[in-house]
């Protein structure tokens, strides 16, 4: 039997004041739709500057009630990367909606911008060459192209400029999955405020957390009125506990996670400092390690907001082998990602094969998260390295 792990995978960084803030809430009658996720979006109008902050209780909840708010519906085609979290992809088939995936760029692992522009305008113009753009099953044809959805992987945002210029230019509206990026920056400008809606998501291995939860954030007046009755059972404005004006959700966040979450954001800035502290610890030590790449930022990155630490393995090294051989010396690790469109129900479905999306399966074939967060202490990063370097003598 592997030992117990001597580093743990992942852990929240939290204070009395958190703790004190939650034993608060359990002293009132008032457990849910209070004064505390009032606060607590509050605090991500002012993050943000944006108008509108509509607390829910996970980033998936969040996604689905942007998908919801634009329109997409059964058929609608929208852009997105196969290098994410399935839950990206996932509120697209909730709506019946057609995921139609561009590979992403080999450094960072966001959807890249070049293939973005030829799908759309291929899409577009219809042929053979937009064909070759959807899945081979699963898909009527009927469909028009209605959104993109990039996900800002790991902490660093995608390349939003030119994926907004291709947005504006064919009339497609630009939902930001800033799930694991909340803090990040891209050319000054903040992770979430990039697209047209952004969502954040805080489970507990997060920047910021709230146990589970999420939040989104827009300037758009109609959709956010939207979304708030969608996440409240469908209740418009106007309505009482009974009325439901919309089909809803029960997608609420509770007073007890939005204090946590609250004294969090007040904190936001020590919590992103103390991750980058340890990703530049390992940052200095993997450079040190032959056949290990350590994460690389792209220029308009102007703040990484550290997620995970995914490190990459050269070619001809057994990822999995070196995992396995961590897990014996009591150091967890973990993929990162495995392929949307590799997963068996894709597979099933939209009839998607290897060799799809060349970019997406390198990164999942040679990504390994270490041990990682904003409380580690830099002996526990000699601790991961030294096993790391035992490791791959063993493979």
């Amino acid at each position: 039997m592997p030992p117990d792990p001597l580093v743990p995978m992942s852990s929240p960084d939290l204070t009395d004041l958190e703790r004190q803030a939650v034993a608060r809430v359990l002293q009132t009658p008032n457990l849910s739709m209070g004064e505390e996720i009032q606060s607590f979006e509050a605090a991500f109008r002012q993050h943000t500057g944006w108008k509108h902050a509509i607390g829910v209780n996970s980033g998936t909840a969040g996604l689905h009630l942007c998908v919801r708010a634009v329109g997409v519906s059964e058929d609608d085609l929208v852009i997105t990367t196969p290098f994410s979290f399935v839950a990206s992809a996932n509120v697209l088939l909730f709506e019946r909606a057609v995921p139609v995936f561009v590979d992403v760029d080999p450094i960072t692992g966001n959807l890249d911008p070049q293939g973005l522009l030829q799908a759309v305008t291929e899409i577009g113009n219809g042929g053979e060459a937009g064909k070759a753009w959807l899945p081979r099953t699963g898909y009527n044809g009927s469909g028009k192209l209605k959104a993109i959805l990039p996900v800002d992987v790991f902490g660093q945002p995608a390349d939003y400029d030119p994926i907004r210029k291709v947005a504006q230019e064919h009339g497609l509206v630009i939902i930001e999955d800033a799930c694991e990026a909340l803090g990040a920056e891209y050319k000054g400008r903040k992770a979430g405020t990039l697209g047209d809606l952004g969502v954040y998501a805080f489970y507990p291995n997060k920047q910021i957390t709230t146990g589970e939860g999420g939040l989104i954030v827009t300037d758009d007046d109609q959709a956010a009125t939207l979304m708030r009755a969608l996440r409240n059972q469908g209740r418009a404005p106007g309505d009482t506990w009974l009325q439901h004006t919309h089909l809803g959700y029960n997608y609420r966040l509770d007073e007890m996670s939005a204090a946590l979450g609250r004294v969090q954001m007040s904190r936001l800035d020590e919590l992103i400092t103390r991750r980058e502290r340890v990703a530049d610890w390992y940052n200095q030590r993997i450079a040190e390690i032959p056949g290990v790449e350590s994460p690389q930022l792209a220029t308009p990155t102007t703040r990484a907001s550290w997620f995970v630490y995914v490190a990459r393995f050269a070619p001809g090294i057994d990822r999995d082998r070196v995992a396995g051989a961590l897990g014996e010396l009591g150091i967890p690790a973990r993929p990162y990602f495995l392929p949307i469109h590799l997963q068996p129900y894709m597979v099933e479905r939209f009839g998607y094969q290897e060799g799809d999306f060349p970019v997406t399966e390198d990164l999942g074939r040679r990504g390994l998260a270490l041990p990682f967060s904003g409380i580690m202490s830099e002996a526990q990063v000699d601790q991961v390295c030294r096993a790391l370097v035992q490791a791959l003598k063993a493979n």
